[in-house]
């Protein structure tokens, strides 16, 4: 995502509900102050295994098989190089940990693409597991099934530098502004739900549009997930900022869960691989490897 510009790494969630903050990568520490909670899976989860999930468990829905979707093109700094089969970023990466964990080797997966919100759709899906920043929400459970969360998240606003929203501290200055993000995203909702902006926000089929709407000056700054914000604006968008994000408020915690068909054979195996990756620190690992993130970036209040 960004390179390493400090000594500290997202932290695990305590039972006291400490303050934390995603603020770069390295050894543990605990922030203070204007830091917002930035857990990778809630505290307390059980390492146990669910039986029977391998390639022979029958649970596949090609036999022996494990299929796995994503969104195309797939990003960094969730993949590299847009191929999320090699392993590489921090979805890659907890995608292959999930399938040994099932006990399935590389040879007997497969990656296949399926757009953001068709996989949030009702009905069978061409795969066995998605994982692709899917906030787990009530209102998609209808739909589909989530496994435990893998990852906790902020949104976060990035604008052109030029424009007056680079220059916004606090949420009460962006209401008056032209916002956008992608349709059906937990960045659109915390627009509406936490901005109340005096314009609706302009919703995109994919951050693509968006950034392009961007940069085209058709809105003044679009919302997205902490780690996706750092990556636009240090890589993605020249002259690009990263402008702040959102606080993280009690009882509103967003956290990223692998998403499966409703109902799913496999949804209980897939929560005890992420729930085993939880507590043998794996996720935190991989988090420290690859979400690295900028330094003293503002909380918006």
């Amino acid at each position: 995502m960004s390179s390493p510009a400090g000594d500290v790494r997202p932290l695990l969630a305590v039972a006291t509900g400490a303050v934390l903050l995603l603020s770069g990568c390295g050894s543990a520490s605990e922030a203070a102050g204007d830091g917002t909670s930035a857990p990778v899976a809630p505290a307390g989860m059980s390492s146990a295994s669910a039986p029977g999930c391998g390639p022979d468990s029958g649970k596949t829905i090609n036999p022996g098989v494990l299929t796995i979707a994503t969104d195309t093109p797939a990003y960094a700094p969730w993949f590299v190089n847009n191929d999320p089969a090699n392993g590489q970023g921090f979805e890659g990466a907890v995608a292959e940990a999930v399938w040994e964990r099932l006990g399935y080797s590389k040879d007997r997966t497969t990656f296949v693409s399926v757009a953001f919100n068709d996989a949030l759709t009702a009905g069978p899906k061409p795969f066995d597991f998605d994982i692709n920043q899917f906030t787990i929400l009530d209102s998609r459970r209808p739909n589909v099934d989530f496994s435990a969360p893998y990852y906790a998240v902020t949104q976060a606003v990035v604008a052109m530098a030029g424009n007056r929203a680079a220059h916004a501290q606090t949420l009460a200055e962006l209401r008056g502004l032209r916002l956008g993000a992608m349709a059906g995203s937990s960045s659109l909702a915390a627009i509406e739900s936490t901005l109340h902006p005096a314009t609706p926000p302009a919703q995109f089929a994919s951050n693509d549009d968006a950034k392009l709407a961007l940069t085209e000056g058709r809105i003044d700054a679009m919302i997205v997930d902490y780690p996706t914000g750092v990556q636009i604006s240090e890589k993605q968008i020249p002259d690009s900022v990263l402008v702040g994000q959102f606080p993280r408020l009690a009882g509103t915690d967003e956290a990223f869960g692998v998403l499966l068909p409703k109902n799913s054979p496999l949804t209980p195996c897939v929560s005890a691989a992420v729930e085993q990756l939880y507590s043998d620190g794996t996720l935190d690992r991989l988090a420290e490897r690859w979400l690295c993130s900028a330094p003293g970036v503002r909380v918006l209040a």
